[in-house]
């Protein structure tokens, strides 16, 4: 977060949230973190991509008011076991609906918790109608950048990151923004090493999609989870954390910590260190971004240090995780190469869990789909130019994957 970044006052008594992605594991760890106080919260929008089962069961505890679905078919479906129940709930389908949502004028706060660029317009909305608005959808200020930035500024809306590694960042730095850069030397982003961290290069080939989403500390979905195993995801919030505290690429730097017990830190200009830690549990940022600037239970388990054994440091090695070093190559290359890259990995992604091709094709495709479509956008992007690339990049990522 910038200086133009709003930061937060004294929360309402009860705020009505919009979760975007309330099927998906940051989606059921804010329910689960809303439902501990109801006295606080009030649910009026949820979305989900097809896990209507789930929806169902959310609809039935929090009472939402208004759900969306991506496809008119699937929203059908769900109308249908809404009425069986007798559930008064609307239901919405399609892109602008969801939009519609984030920016809706009875929310107070928006979980932005959809998986990749899809997610960028509704943040976007929810930026511009001034909302609180928790981001644990990396991909919106990855593709969107100074656009969306400028989106927080121009809505006066609160930007607060929910991804581990930012909220920690966030939580250690000075309370204001105007400082950060006079006593702030660099950030330093932790990362587990995903499941193959000591794992011999030569056989990430035969990695199998099971393999890669079978994470050593964390609960995530397939899609973050591969990014995790080809730390992708540390390359994407790499990207984040420059849009986030205006930091120039050299001042942000990663560090292999197996045990995911320090979730970032920040090194001062004095040499200090400042870190938070806790157990490895998404609620915990979670609960911060709805209760910030208070604190309250998240109903995580508590960090016992008469249990740890070691907290250990390791250089990333380049070797086994090439993706990760191609964010500081991205983010001083043109406007809208980031979002070159975030395209590419998610087609790319999405073939790996697919079965079409193989863990290591990853970053091939990646590297691949740079070289080809160097962006030529202009000074000042829409958000209509960022689709139109991120389609571009898509098809370039495809061409790829297609060749021997």
């Amino acid at each position: 977060m910038n200086q133009g970044t709003a930061i937060a006052n004294q929360a309402p008594l009860k705020q009505r949230l919009a979760i975007l992605g309330s099927t998906g594991s940051i989606g059921l760890s804010t329910l689960d973190v809303v439902a501990r106080h109801p006295d606080r919260f009030e649910v009026f929008g949820l979305s989900a991509h097809q896990r209507i089962d789930v929806l169902l069961q959310q609809c039935q505890r929090f009472k939402p008011r208004v759900v969306v679905l991506p496809e008119e078919a699937v929203a059908q479906r769900m109308r249908l076991l809404l009425q069986a129940h007798r559930l008064d709930v609307d239901v919405l389908s399609g892109a602008s609906a969801l939009t519609t949502l984030a920016a809706a004028p009875e929310v107070d706060t928006v979980m932005a918790a959809i998986v990749g660029a899809a997610g960028l317009p509704a943040c976007m909305a929810a930026a511009r109608a001034g909302k609180r608005l928790l981001l644990a959808n990396k991909e919106a200020l990855v593709v969107g950048g100074e656009l969306f930035m400028q989106a927080v500024h121009d809505g006066g809306a609160t930007l607060l990151p929910i991804d581990s590694e930012h909220s920690a960042i966030f939580q250690c730095l000075p309370e204001d923004p105007s400082t950060w850069l006079q006593r702030v030397d660099h950030i330093v982003l932790t990362a587990s090493g995903g499941p193959f961290r000591s794992r011999e290069h030569a056989s990430l080939h035969d990695v199998t999609p099971e393999q890669a989403v079978a994470h050593p500390n964390w609960v995530m979905g397939r899609k973050i989870s591969v990014d995790s195993a080809t730390m992708m995801n540390k390359a994407l919030e790499v990207i984040e954390a420059h849009w986030l505290f205006g930091l120039q690429p050299d001042d942000i730097r990663v560090v292999i910590h197996p045990q995911s017990i320090i979730h970032s830190m920040v090194v001062c200009r004095d040499g200090s260190v400042l870190a938070q830690l806790g157990t490895p549990d998404m609620k915990v940022p979670i609960a911060y971004g709805l209760s910030f600037p208070e604190r309250i239970e998240a109903g995580a388990s508590r960090l016992d240090f008469t249990k740890l054994s070691a907290l250990t440091f390791e250089e990333p090695d380049r070797r086994r995780f090439p993706g990760l070093f191609l964010a500081w190559d991205a983010l001083r290359a043109p406007l809208g190469t980031t979002a070159v890259l975030n395209a590419a990995n998610e087609e790319a992604v999405t073939a790996f869990l697919d079965g079409t091709i193989g863990f290591t094709s990853i970053h091939k495709t990646n590297a691949l789909t740079l070289e080809r479509l160097p962006p030529d956008l202009g000074p000042h992007p829409r958000l209509e130019d960022l689709i139109e690339l991120d389609q571009r990049a898509r098809a370039v990522a495809r061409g790829v994957m297609k060749q021997p």
